[in-house]
């Protein structure tokens, strides 16, 4: 049976992708913590969402990085559309990792009080936002 992984014993390997802080967000709040970036402009980020957004009230996209959704604990509901049509919005419950296709339009909340999710895109990403969407809540 292998050891149960913490800071300590596993640091000489690496370390536990985790959220700096997230015991201390206000309640509905989220947080967004960028846990590697490679120096390159054309490497790539890891990041570690603590989500508390139970609303959804903008998509974002970003037209030159695939981004990946990895669900580490909570239950999340990702909202995606296509890149030339944001207001065509479908919803999955993100109970698996996932890969978005660049340009696709995006956005996550909470079924809980929070979750947690693994991000993983370019380290220089260019972001485009869309507000004209009602408002969806979970």
């Amino acid at each position: 049976m292998g050891k149960k992984l913490n800071r300590r014993n596993f640091k000489p390997y690496g370390w536990i992708i985790d959220c700096p802080g997230k015991k201390n967000i206000p309640k509905g709040r989220s947080l967004f913590s960028i846990v590697l970036r490679e120096r390159r402009k054309t490497g790539w980020r890891i990041a570690y969402l603590v989500l508390g957004e139970k609303e959804l009230t903008k998509l974002e996209q970003h037209p030159d990085s695939f981004e990946s959704f990895e669900p580490i604990s909570g239950k999340t509901l990702l909202y995606v559309a296509p890149a030339k049509n944001p207001a065509k919005i479908e919803c999955f419950l993100l109970d698996k990792p996932v890969i978005l296709d660049k340009g696709i339009w995006h956005g996550v909340i909470t079924l809980g009080a929070k979750s947690e999710i693994k991000i993983t895109e370019n380290a220089a990403v260019m972001c485009k936002y869309c507000y004209n969407i009602s408002s969806i809540r979970g």
